[in-house]
């Protein structure tokens, strides 16, 4: 290759600013984090477990491990927030999980039946039939995506047809309630080869907005012209069908559109549709374009009945309380054969509105020719339904802005009854939390609210949240009077949660239980006493690990918020005989509206830890101490906004944690580090801007300068304009030329979580190269917000530990801080 003096001067400009920039810039491979680490990372994964709707068989699924950068750099496209494969027509790799094997268990017996799949088969999209006898499932073929079906009674699974389905906007397929066979979403026949863009552009890409308000938070993967959205419509438009299970040509139901939803009727007469429409918008993703939203009929796809026409949505107010006007969270009641339930805002979706009526739920029967008739009239935002029998529902609402949540019990059956109010509490409030209730099918597969033997009651299931940590329970809600009566909770050494209830007695439970010291495993319990029986005998997945301690410690900031952590500690550690180790805090801060419920533990100290993919607890291996999620409350009560005090309150939750780890004596306190993915990667620059706590911080794709997010972010309802100070203040961006620790900046290249673009590690990073800082940026090529392939998980683990054995195990003494910590 001959090269021109251009080209020539253009290398040696590279090559002089690789040598300017030091050894971290750098350029290689992937790089191998220490054994065991790769060994673990490659090892099986614990297989998925399905429960059966006649709750007496357990579907276990062989689970894919980690792809491979070269599954992951398969082509993908990025339109109106989707990812997508053009080659199935379905999931994008880079998201994609699959299984590769099915096995059946009996759970009285514990006899297994495997099934046998095709060659290379990739299972995702799993569904029982209503009946439970067969489970149905996408497999994923160089060609696109297929309808499989395998018996409960062993056997092989079969191919239900050979058209391809198309999963762009979802599973591609629903089961007949009568279980007779599927309703499918299929690609178009004949639709003909891909749009191809100019590569002569035909004019400039031009947006306007005349003098009307829409505040956006900030999306990835949005339409960009008028090439992507012909490619949106190509890829996404589907031609709904039945099909036998027995197999055949597919019927098609009405004409092509973009289904962004389907749902039959439990009755099988009707088909509730959502279809995408334009005009499309290049600011928000699809979910917020026009719909139209519609009722067919499920044998000729004739229109029935319109719901709602909706328009673009790209105008509601930050606050999280807004809604947009109309129908909205339209469904079928599940227990009824073909009834429409949905919610519809009274004050216009605003929230600043007043309005003693927030949300109105209806209900409208089929043939849906009578008036929509009032089900609840709610004081907050409509939070969903849980359908029970003709005379019983559960309505939920929520108010994010007060933290509220309230449950009503009201009567399908008779709508002018007056609700009755069964819970009204903060749902910030974990220990008042009465619980969700444990749900079984009808016999056309649709779920309901399952109920006690007599009728009376209804179960309900926690996570049972305490002082003490995590304890499950279950127990039983008194439909009359809406008192709850425990059957039984776990105890210690034991994180032991509820599945389901097998009799309808009540008497027997699926668990599923844990330890400090065993791998998580399903159990048959029985009420009335006695060990509870092994179902499955799933091994522990990490030996490497088993040696490591886990404890939940508590401890309490200044101002009296009581704060909780795990702290893990190394296979074999010995205080006595090791000393303080390196340590390494892992957090993850969160807004709150009461300081009360900000103070409550998050945690069990039975749980079995064994990390994955990327795990900061990996760093267990390489001789570091872990506080595992800290508590970090951003408490904000009555008129006081959280984030005003964010700074302050950041620091002094950090001091708590580095104090109390160094007080117990199992952290060195000159060597401490702190790090976070995503808020916990803001969290991680803002304590080094801040504070001298730490000697060198992790930030995983992080947001860290607030400007780029001005219309919210988190929790944080106002925009920039409103609450100019607090962003400001809060942004680490602003305070680049403070952070005086080395800082590891890790971003996927094609980053899609809302606000956290790859621009913004790119420009921090620029930030605190020109202050002179000591920071090392690695971008992942292909990887999103989290990291999944298995190269970018082993270098991304590699990185962290050389960083920290670097600045914190390996340091010297920390030097003279250039100023006084109360000045920063």
């Amino acid at each position: 290759m001959f090269l021109t003096r251009r080209h020539l001067r253009g290398v040696l400009l590279a090559a002089a600013a690789l040598a300017g920039a030091g050894p971290a810039a750098a350029q290689g491979g992937y790089l191998t984090p220490p054994a065991p680490i790769p060994a673990i990372l490659n090892a099986q994964p614990t297989p998925g477990v399905l429960v059966g709707r006649d709750r007496r068989t357990l579907a276990l699924l062989a689970r894919e491990g980690l792809p491979t950068i070269a599954e992951m750099a398969e082509p993908e496209l990025r339109l109106a927030g989707y990812r997508i494969s053009p080659r199935t027509n379905g999931v994008s790799a880079s998201r994609a999980a699959h299984a590769t094997g099915l096995t059946f268990q009996d759970l009285a017996t514990g006899t297994t039946r495997a099934v046998r799949l095709p060659a290379g088969a990739r299972i995702s999209s799993t569904a029982w039939s209503p009946d439970g006898r067969t489970l149905a499932f996408v497999n994923t073929t160089p060609a696109g995506l297929e309808l499989w079906v395998a018996p409960v009674a062993g056997g092989e699974a079969r191919r239900v047809t050979d058209v391809k389905l198309n999963g762009t906007m979802g599973t591609p397929y629903e089961w007949m309630p009568n279980g007779s066979g599927f309703l499918i979403a299929r690609v178009p026949a004949g639709r003909g080869a891909a749009p191809r863009a100019s590569e002569v552009p035909t004019g400039p890409i031009v947006q306007e907005n005349l003098g009307r308000s829409a505040p956006v938070r900030t999306y990835q993967d949005l339409l960009a012209n008028s090439t992507d959205e012909a490619l949106f419509e190509y890829y996404f438009t589907s031609q709904l069908a039945t099909v036998p299970l027995a197999g055949g040509v597919p019927r098609n139901l009405g004409t092509p559109a973009l289904y962004a939803g389907f749902d039959l009727s439990p009755s099988g007469q009707y088909l509730l549709v959502t279809r995408v429409k334009r005009p499309y918008s290049y600011v928000v993703p699809a979910f917020n374009f026009p719909q139209d939203i519609s009722v067919l009929d499920a044998s000729t796809g004739r229109l029935v009945k319109q719901i709602a026409d909706v328009p673009l949505t790209d105008n509601l107010p930050s606050s999280f309380d807004a809604v947009r006007p109309g129908p909205r969270s339209v469904q079928w009641r599940s227990d009824a054969p073909a009834t429409l339930a949905w919610a519809e805002a009274q004050d216009g979706g605003d929230p600043r509105r007043e309005s003693a009526v927030r949300d109105r739920v209806f209900l409208q029967a089929a043939p849906f020719t009578a008036a929509p008739v009032r089900l609840a009239d709610l004081d907050q935002r409509f939070g969903g339904i849980w359908w029970g029998r003709d005379d019983l529902a559960v309505v939920a609402s929520r108010w994010v802005n007060t933290r509220r949540e309230k449950r009503i019990v009201v009567n399908p059956s008779s709508p002018s009854a007056a609700p009755r109010t069964i819970s009204d509490r903060s749902y910030e409030n974990r220990y008042a939390d009465p619980g969700s209730p444990l749900f079984t099918t009808t016999a056309t597969g649709a779920p309901v609210m399952m109920f006690t033997a007599d009728g009376r009651g209804v179960y309900l299931t926690s996570a049972g949240a305490s002082e003490r940590g995590d304890y499950p329970f279950l127990d039983v809600m008194d439909i009359a009077t809406g008192q709850s009566r425990r059957l039984w909770r776990s105890e210690d050494p034991y994180y032991e949660s509820v599945v389901t209830v097998l009799n309808p007695e009540g008497t027997q439970l699926l668990t599923r239980r844990e330890s400090a010291t065993e791998a998580p495993n399903y159990y048959v319990r029985s009420l009335s006493g006695g060990a509870p029986r092994a179902v499955t005998r799933f091994a522990d997945p990490a030996p490497q690990l088993a040696g490591i301690q886990r404890q939940l410690i508590t401890y309490n900031r200044p101002d009296g918020v009581k704060l909780s952590g795990t702290l893990y500690l190394p296979p074999n550690y010995d205080q006595r005989r090791d000393g303080p180790l390196p340590l390494l805090m892992w957090a993850y801060p969160t807004e709150f509206r009461d300081a009360a419920a900000a103070s409550q533990v998050t945690d069990s100290p039975n749980r079995f830890s064994r990390p994955g993919g990327i795990s900061h607890l990996f760093l267990l291996l390489a001789g570091y101490a872990i506080l595992d999620n800290p508590t970090m409350p951003i408490v904000g009560e009555g008129q006081t906004e959280p984030n005003d005090t964010y700074v302050e309150q950041l620091v002094a939750s950090a001091k708590a944690a580095v104090d109390k780890v160094v007080e117990m004596g199992v952290a060195d306190r000159d060597k401490i580090a702190v790090g976070g993915h995503s808020y916990g990667a803001f969290m991680t620059a803002n304590l080094l801007a801040h504070s001298d706590l730490f000697r060198a911080g992790i930030a995983r794709s992080g947001a860290y300068n607030r400007t780029l997010t001005p219309f919210g972010f988190q929790a944080e309802q106002r925009t920039y304009w409103e609450a100019t100070d607090t962003y400001t203040r809060m942004s680490p961006f602003t305070y680049a030329n403070r952070i005086n620790e080395p800082i590891l900046l890790i971003h996927g290249a094609n980053d899609d979580n809302s606000g956290t673009f790859p621009i913004q590690s790119e420009r921090f990073y620029a930030a605190l190269k020109g202050q002179g800082a000591t920071v090392r940026y690695v971008v992942l090529p292909l990887e999103a917000h989290g990291y999944r392939a298995r190269e970018s998980t082993m270098h991304t683990l590699a990185e962290m530990i050389n960083w920290l054995d670097r600045y914190v195990k390996n340091a010297g003494p920390r030097p003279a801080a250039p100023a006084p910590a109360a000045t920063r």
